[in-house]
This record gives C-alpha cells, sequence and structure tokens, in this order.
C-alpha cells in the first residue's frame, strides 16, 4: 500500500479495530455559523462555507498561495495514434520561472469525439510512465522513493518502471467511456518526505532569510492540491477538454489531496476520494484505525503545524471530515472505501459522506442512504459511496462506478 503498513503504525502507537472501543463523540455542526446561529438555506450555507474553509486552511491543511506570477505552459510532446489508434497522447509541462521548478501532465484523450471530452485530473504516486506501459511517455527524471519492486533504483525510475501500477488506472475503459484522462507525479510538487520543505513548489513562494514557518504555513497536501488547481489551468486551454466537467480524483494520501482541491477550487465539477481515511474521508473523532497523533508522527509535513496541536485531542478541534465533504456541495462527490482496508476506517469514511448530507439537502439533493450498504453494493446520489470487497487499492470496480457516476451528473 502507498501508506505506511499497519504493523510500523503499530510499533509507534497503539491502533484500535475495535468498533466498541470507538470513543463517544460529538461531531461539529457545518450548519452552525461562527456567532451560533443556523444554517437552514442554501444561501446561508454559501456564506457559512467560507468559515469551514478557513478553519481547514488553519487548523488543517494549510493556506496554499494562488497561482505563481510566472507560469507557462508548453507542449513537449503528442501523438495522436496512441494506443493502437486509441487515443491522443500529450505531454504538457507547466514551468514556474525560470528556476526549473515544473509539473508534467499526461494527458490521454478520446478519439472520434466531436466535442470537448470531460476530464478526470489525477495525481499519480510512480511517475506518469508508471501508469501505463506505453513507451511513448516520457519517464521522470524526478527523485522518487527507492522501491526496485517498482523499477525505481537509486531514487530514479527505470524502463522497469513503465506500466508497474497499470492496474490501478483502466486508461482503456475511460477513454472507452468518452473521458480524457490527465495525469500528475505528485513529486513533481512534493516529493513526500520531511526535508523543511526545500525542494518541490514551497520554495517559489519563500525567499532566503523568511522567518521559521507558522502554524499555518501549507504542508505537502496543500503542495499537491495546488498543483491539481495548476494542472485545471492548463485543462482550461486546451480545446480538446471540457474544463466545465472535470473530476479531481484521488487515491489514500492523494484521495486526501483530491478532496482539498476540490474544497479549494470550485471549478472542479466533481470530486472522488478513494481510500482516503484518516485527514481525508474518515472521521478523525472516531480514532479508528490511523488517528490524527499516528499519522502526524508518520507524516509530519501533510499538514500544517497547526494540526498537531489534536494528537490524540480530536474532539478540541473546530472541524471533522464530514465538513470537508460537505464543502463540494453541492456538486457530486464520491467516496469509496474497502472492506479490508481498516487502516482507513471504511464506517468512518460511510458516517462522514452521511453527516455531509444536510447540507446538500439545503439545495434538495440526497445521499440516497441512511446506512452503510452492503459490500459492492454501489450508492450513487448527489454523494456517491461504495465499499467495496479487497483491500487499499484502486481497482476496475472502483473506475466503474466512478464512471458511472460522472456519466450520472456530467453527461
Amino acid at each position: 500500500r502507498d501508506d505506511p503498513t499497519e504493523s510500523e503504525a503499530m510499533k509507534r502507537m497503539e491502533t484500535n479495530y475495535d468498533e466498541g472501543k470507538v470513543p463517544d463523540y460529538r461531531l461539529p455542526d457545518p450548519l452552525t455559523f461562527a456567532d451560533g446561529t443556523a444554517v437552514v438555506t442554501a444561501a446561508g450555507w454559501k456564506r457559512r462555507r467560507p468559515e469551514v474553509l478557513r478553519l481547514f486552511e488553519t487548523q488543517v491543511y494549510g493556506r496554499m498561495p494562488g497561482p505563481y506570477a510566472d507560469t507557462r505552459f508548453e507542449v513537449t510532446a503528442e501523438d495522436g495514434n496512441a494506443l493502437g489508434g486509441r487515443a491522443r497522447r500529450r505531454e504538457v509541462t507547466v514551468h514556474f520561472g525560470a528556476g526549473g521548478a515544473a509539473i508534467n501532465i499526461l494527458i490521454y484523450l478520446p478519439v472520434g469525439r466531436e466535442t470537448p471530452a470531460p476530464c478526470f485530473l489525477t495525481l499519480n504516486f510512480h511517475g506518469n510512465h508508471a501508469i501505463h506501459a506505453d513507451p511513448g511517455i516520457s519517464l521522470s527524471t524526478q527523485w522518487m522513493r527507492g522501491d526496485e519492486a517498482h523499477g525505481v533504483v537509486d531514487n530514479r525510475a527505470t524502463e522497469a518502471a513503465r506500466g508497474i501500477v497499470s492496474s490501478r488506472w483502466a486508461v482503456e475503459r475511460i477513454l472507452e467511456r468518452g473521458y480524457a484522462l490527465a495525469s500528475i507525479y505528485y513529486g513533481d510538487l512534493d516529493p513526500d518526505y520531511d526535508d523543511g520543505f526545500r525542494n518541490g513548489v514551497h520554495p517559489l513562494f519563500e525567499t532566503p532569510g523568511d522567518a521559521a514557518r507558522g502554524g499555518e504555513e501549507w504542508g505537502a497536501i496543500s503542495a499537491w492540491a495546488w498543483g491539481m488547481h495548476r494542472g485545471l489551468d492548463y485543462l482550461e486551454t486546451d480545446r480538446e477538454i471540457d474544463a466545465g466537467r472535470v473530476v479531481a480524483m484521488g487515491h489514500s494520501r492523494l484521495g486526501k489531496t483530491a478532496l482539498w482541491a476540490g474544497a479549494t477550487d470550485e471549478r472542479f465539477a466533481l470530486v472522488i476520494s478513494n481510500a482516503s481515511g484518516c485527514g481525508g474521508a474518515a472521521l478523525s473523532r472516531r480514532r479508528f484505525g490511523e488517528t490524527v497523533a499516528i499519522i502526524n508522527a508518520s507524516f509530519p509535513h501533510w499538514f500544517c503545524d497547526n494540526y498537531s496541536k489534536y494528537n490524540d485531542k480530536e474532539n478540541t478541534c473546530p472541524v471533522d471530515q464530514h465538513m470537508l465533504i460537505a464543502l463540494a456541495a453541492p456538486r457530486p462527490v464520491y467516496v469509496a472505501s474497502a472492506e479490508g482496508d481498516r487502516w482507513a476506517d471504511p464506517n468512518g469514511e460511510f458516517l462522514s459522506a452521511l453527516r455531509a448530507e444536510p447540507v446538500y439537502k439545503l439545495f434538495g439533493l440526497k445521499f440516497g442512504t441512511t446506512k452503510q450498504p452492503q459490500v459492492n453494493q454501489p450508492v450513487h446520489g448527489r454523494i456517491g459511496y461504495h465499499v467495496r470487497a479487497g483491500k487499499h487499492d484502486v481497482t476496475d470496480y472502483d473506475w466503474n462506478q466512478y464512471l458511472d457516476f460522472a456519466d450520472k451528473h456530467l453527461k
């Protein structure tokens, strides 16, 4: 899996997998203004929403900057006959200034469309070359976590890395359904290790001699979400993409990122969280599986420093993750769990989606269930949810649900 193994985390602190040991908790109400008055209309939510967003910025993920002033897009490669004629492959570099910072977007476009295609915009863990065995994809030259099983030697990708995680991407299926797929290696934005934010995109907004980072400064999840915003900036310029129908999708820590990207950028038409767990879709107050204390100990660079105040004190946090899901309203949002992924707390992910529903009801929209559905029995209301058989992964089953859900809401 892409998160630390359960055994590694359990060496650091005790992990609860017993529903009977879930502590009593009371969730903060997204429909109560900071002054204590109730939100009772959709117009009221539009006034309440900035308050909730600000709490997540200052207490959880950190405040991300806007676009970098000196940004330019460069189409670096194109093949109109990719994947045996089933796709157009395009590679785009987004340059930030003259210092070399950049992100690389891999785009597959369906052939034969007469109108711009809706698009899934994603981040990936192993480099763009790893999502498909297509030899035309440029091999990433960025730092990668050492893993010879994934074709990484001396922290650099090798030819053996091509298509190494293709089972997670369903590229042909996405194209057959009329969607484009755009993906960015998350390491282009932040290489995902705790180094004081000296690399990736963070230094673009800092100058030598800056004061010490404050508690609200943006962490890696905000950097990755910022990169999704910049990817969408490019897609708005691509005439073959329908920028009004772009889906933010992510898995695991990048599922957390997709939820945060969708919350902070309402241009995303639909948001998908796949097995995002603690700090993503799962309710933190349940303290089931991975907890706030565990995640901050394991990955202190993911969140803003203020988030560590809530280690083992989740009930004192002014937000919980149902409020993050609610920030997508009234746009459609999908939360997915896996039965065997106890670390990510499938029940907590479902309950979080359920507790976001009152915000959607203000817009006349519903989830469509009041209890967690059976395994492999998806619910496709304005909030979508399924718990599938299996473990922490992205499977064809997941993609089938996402495509059906996107068809329902975007087509």
